[in-house]
């Protein structure tokens, strides 16, 4: 690609770059760029919200730049302020290195490994010593730092505001100058510390790095960023079913943006389709499975992305319950009544909310609505559902 054409990959979804004019020249050196992105590995379990940035960090390996994926290690012990109203816990050593490689597992989902060098801000950050973080701080000044919105939020609203906090985006910022990073990616809520890496980068007499942020994806509510908090999230790591159907759950007018952000697929591609739905010729189910497909088969293969679909379309469109549903038995009398069997096998945690689901007809036995949730059902062999996420075979044996 040349140069133009690289931009406009590089751009493809991002919501500010600084400064284009500086990577272009980087760009026209023609040589392989030092792309640095730091996680903190606060949580084990990545979802799609983190695979957007990393998507990015995927496009730059596609141009042939380098990828230098920071662990903070040192700095999830600080915890970052971002975002937040009160001041974050910090993590043990311990879970910090055990969710760390976690995430190391999971990210070569997505980058290519020969492309990627792992990194630990604790090489550089532990060797500092106390006048080693006093001279660092001396880089910036308090009026600055309280220009970053939570910390003025917070200052204004008399929220407590931890002296240790204003050193966690220095320490960020000085990630860049000992990798003496390029460019710097992160979300748009990191711009504060992205911009940090390029004052120290000038401050030690390096050229600054360029920044691109990201957007937050929103989640399957299509309302909140996606986060394992609110409940809304796609985790990478979940089963090959999951995914697809959490996928299918996402709104027709949301779809497009996961598909920006999220795809391989180019964006007159995606135009093509979108213009297809837009006339009727093409229906929004179809683009939903094949990125429903697409995101399966890169998280877990192929093959797993086709039963996924197969099992959607088995569970949800012609009502057969998955190839995988667990198997329960029971012996026939009260244990088969459906008020023993449902907490017996787990689908249920208590007699009451079977009562409840059997009166709003949220059961059905093989395709009949339940009407009794006392009533013991005979020998033999059950398709029991509980709406149209819980479900179980059930042998009923003498």
């Amino acid at each position: 690609m040349n140069v133009d054409e690289q931009l406009a990959l590089i751009k493809r979804g991002v919501v500010e770059l600084i400064d284009e004019g500086e990577l272009r020249k980087k760009l026209e050196r023609g040589v392989p760029l030092r792309v640095k992105v730091g996680f903190d590995p606060t949580a084990p379990d990545l979802h799609l919200g983190h695979t957007v940035v990393m998507q990015k960090m995927r496009h730059f390996q596609q141009l042939g730049h380098t990828i230098y994926f920071l662990i903070g290690d040192f700095t999830g012990r600080i915890g970052d302020p971002t975002g937040r109203s009160e001041t974050r816990p910090p993590l043990t050593e311990e879970q910090v290195l055990a969710n760390a490689e976690t995430y190391k597992k999971q990210v070569f989902k997505i980058l290519d490994p020969e492309k990627t060098v792992v990194v630990f801000n604790s090489e550089w950050l532990s060797k500092l010593d106390a006048a080693g973080f006093i001279k660092l701080a001396s880089c910036y000044t308090v009026a600055r730092m309280m220009e970053r919105d939570d910390f003025e939020k917070r200052y204004r609203e008399q929220r407590p505001i931890s002296i240790h906090e204003f050193l966690y985006p220095l320490c960020q910022g000085f990630d860049s100058v000992n990798l003496k990073a390029d460019v710097e990616l992160g979300g748009t809520d990191q711009k504060f510390n992205l911009l940090m890496g390029r004052t120290l980068q000038a401050h030690y007499g390096q050229e600054s790095q360029c920044i691109l942020t990201m957007p937050l994806l929103e989640g399957l509510d299509g309302v909140r960023k996606m986060s394992k908090s609110y409940g809304n999230y796609i985790g990478i790591d979940e089963a090959p079913e999951e995914i697809f159907g959490k996928v299918m759950r996402v709104s027709d007018t949301l779809m497009w943006r996961y598909y920006e952000l999220l795809s391989e697929k180019s964006l007159d591609e995606i135009a093509a389709m979108k213009e297809g739905v837009e006339r009727g010729t093409v229906h929004p189910k179809a683009c939903k499975e094949d990125l429903a497909c697409e995101l399966v088969a890169r998280y877990h293969s192929e093959d797993a992305a086709l039963r996924a679909k197969q099992d959607f379309e088995n569970t949800f469109v012609s009502g057969a319950l998955p190839e995988n549903a667990q198997t329960f038995t029971c012996a026939f009398g009260e244990a088969s009544a459906p008020i023993a069997f449902l907490v017996a096998a787990g689908l249920v945690k208590s007699r009451s909310e079977v009562r409840r689901l059997v009166q709003t007809g949220a059961l059905t036995v093989n395709g009949e609505r339940c009407s009794d949730a006392l009533a013991p059902l005979s020998l033999g062999n059950y398709e029991i559902r509980l709406g149209k996420k819980r479900f179980i075979k059930l042998c009923v044996t003498a």
